[in-house]
């Protein structure tokens, strides 16, 4: 199902009132966290704080964002947003169900903002998860956080002066992942589908694989030109070739990893191999060292070969 949303609903403007509660230990870890704001395209911007990167559109229809880090910095990326446009915050979309990403549901949605993502998103956020690489249960996100608008497969907005789609992608870094494209700007926003710079993290517990990232990856090529600018879930701007050197390393890993498998070595083994090792002094100092993306791809592979 494609559902094409001519967008004509009125926002509420975003009060301090409405930003003032956040836990406060995690308020604290993030007291020194700022926010950065990089112009992607005219009329679109990226954020960049603490968490996944934030998309955001700006023009006479109002301000349209992508994702929204942790709660503790709302007031912060608010404040960001107000020093490149004046107009209303009217709408979130999540990449996304993981915490760095929709943190900030509850205090935009508190204030009028209207929240929306994949159905898989929505689902995962009302219930317990358990994020098998970390070892750890992440609660039910609360009612106020769970976003109000989902779909299947895609849906477009026509919003200041640009056409906004967004589009499900098969199980990649989640079984939830979208990517979200402003065709006039020449701009992909790709979630964690895409780490610039490093390994990443797939949630194979949440139904990620690495042959879903790497066709994710294949179809934002396709989609994409030598001009566009890649908004990525974690690392600095992109562009196509770094995203197709990206690719590369995926399929590289993939097909190591497999190889080791196939000889009937275990988990242990197969990070001694080391089977990374032509990739990781470019890919290899960011969010994953070697070992535990190799664990993650292996997790994944050894249960479906």
């Amino acid at each position: 199902m494609k559902l094409s949303v001519r967008v004509c609903l009125v926002a509420l403007a975003l009060s301090a009132a409405a930003l003032a509660v956040v836990p406060r230990v995690h308020a604290q870890a993030m007291e020194d966290v700022q926010i950065e704001t990089v112009e992607v395209a005219p009329g679109v911007y990226m954020l960049v704080g603490r968490g996944g990167n934030i998309g955001v559109s700006v023009g006479v229809d109002g301000v349209f964002l992508v994702d929204d880090q942790y709660a503790p910095l709302t007031e912060k990326i608010v404040a960001a947003i107000r020093a490149i446009s004046d107009g209303p915050i009217r709408f979130v979309l999540n990449t996304h169900w993981h915490g760095d990403h929709v943190d900030g549901n509850e205090n935009l949605a508190a204030a009028g903002v209207l929240i929306l993502a994949h159905d898989n998103v929505r689902t995962r956020m009302s219930e317990e998860q358990y994020m098998e690489a970390f070892d750890r249960r992440v609660p039910p996100a609360p009612e106020g956080a769970l976003p109000v608008v989902t779909f299947s497969e895609a849906l477009t907005f026509h919003l200041n002066g640009d056409e906004i789609h967004i589009s499900h992608l098969e199980n990649a870094h989640t079984d939830g992942d979208v990517i979200v494209r402003f065709r006039a700007a020449n701009v992909v926003h790709m979630g964690d589908i895409y780490f610039a710079g490093g390994y990443p993290f797939i949630d194979v517990s949440a139904g990620g694989c690495i042959d879903g990232m790497i066709a994710a990856v294949e179809t934002v090529l396709e989609l994409v030109d030598d001009d566009t600018r890649i908004i990525p879930g974690h690392g600095p701007l992109s562009n196509k070739a770094e995203l197709q050197e990206y690719h590369d390393m995926l399929v590289g890993v993939r097909d190591a990893v497999a190889e080791q498998i196939a000889t009937g070595k275990d988990r242990d083994a197969v990070i001694a191999a080391k089977p990374t090792a032509p990739f990781d002094q470019k890919w290899g100092g960011a969010f994953l060292d070697a070992d535990r993306f190799t664990a993650i791809v292996y997790s994944d592979l050894a249960r479906r070969m």
